[in-house]
């Protein structure tokens, strides 16, 4: 996911159209996507906070030392530390879905911003567009039903425009917008595709890996048969996510 969530931060962060100079926190950090494209696009003073002392010290040592200006800590998206009307702007990237309270996190975001500040953030489009996820639940769902229960488009309803647009609405936010932002990609083979999962990572990786070989290999053919290809055997995708932005009054 990594070699692809940097290009939708940085389409993220043009979207926003933050103003120069401006002062951004970046909750749920994580690796840094999101802070590196605000400091590439030319934001202030940037503070980001995330739950994992892990990513803590891995941001610190790349983002934070290559812009002096962006500083990490530990923090709680549902109870930030920080005054109220801190920053110019709050966002979030790819997080608000793993938050157990989403709609208490924004509530914060928009808490520490200034009036007139801007509050955004990003999601998956786990039950539709966000093809590299979709196609592997769709095939996970087909080999056994019961696969369901951790479908990433049934878990997270704030992935989803209408849910998002509200749960800004009620924070409460001002001109809240709505859109999606497309990705295509191509992999470049099944391989290239279905090797990722085999990592463990996030919920679709730690599914496969808990499989056992055979059934694993059921998953793995079904996919193979189901994903569209090219002459060549190149996969084409599109991920997409669904993006909000309010202001606060």
């Amino acid at each position: 996911m990594g070699r692809w969530s940097r290009i939708l931060a940085q389409r993220f962060v043009g979207w926003v159209q933050l103003p120069p100079d401006a002062g951004v926190l970046d909750v749920g950090c994580g690796t840094g996507a999101v802070s590196e494209a605000l400091a590439k696009a030319g934001a202030g003073r940037i503070v980001g906070v995330d739950p994992s002392p892990g990513y803590i010290a891995h941001v610190s040592a790349s983002v934070g030392r290559q812009f002096p200006h962006a500083s990490f800590e530990v923090g709680d998206a549902m109870a930030l530390r920080f005054p109220d009307d801190r920053f110019d702007a709050a966002v979030c990237g790819l997080v608000l879905n793993f938050v157990p309270d989403a709609a208490a996190a924004v509530r914060e975001m928009r808490r520490v911003v200034r009036p007139g500040g801007v509050v955004a953030a990003y999601v998956w489009d786990y039950a539709g567009r966000m093809e590299l996820i979709r196609r592997f639940w769709d095939a996970a769902v087909a080999v056994d039903p019961a696969a369901a229960k951790v479908d990433e488009g049934l878990r997270f309803p704030i992935c989803n425009p209408e849910v998002l647009q509200e749960t800004f609405e009620e924070a409460p936010l001002l001109r809240v917008e709505t859109t999606n932002i497309d990705q295509p990609i191509t992999f470049g083979n099944f391989d290239d595709y279905w090797t990722p999962f085999l990592g463990g990572q996030g919920p679709s990786g730690g599914y496969a890996m808990k499989l056992s070989e055979d059934h694993r290999a059921r998953l793995r053919e079904r996919l193979r048969s189901d994903l569209r290809t090219n002459p060549d055997g190149s996969i084409p995708m599109v991920l997409r996510a669904w993006v909000a932005r309010g202001a606060k009054a």
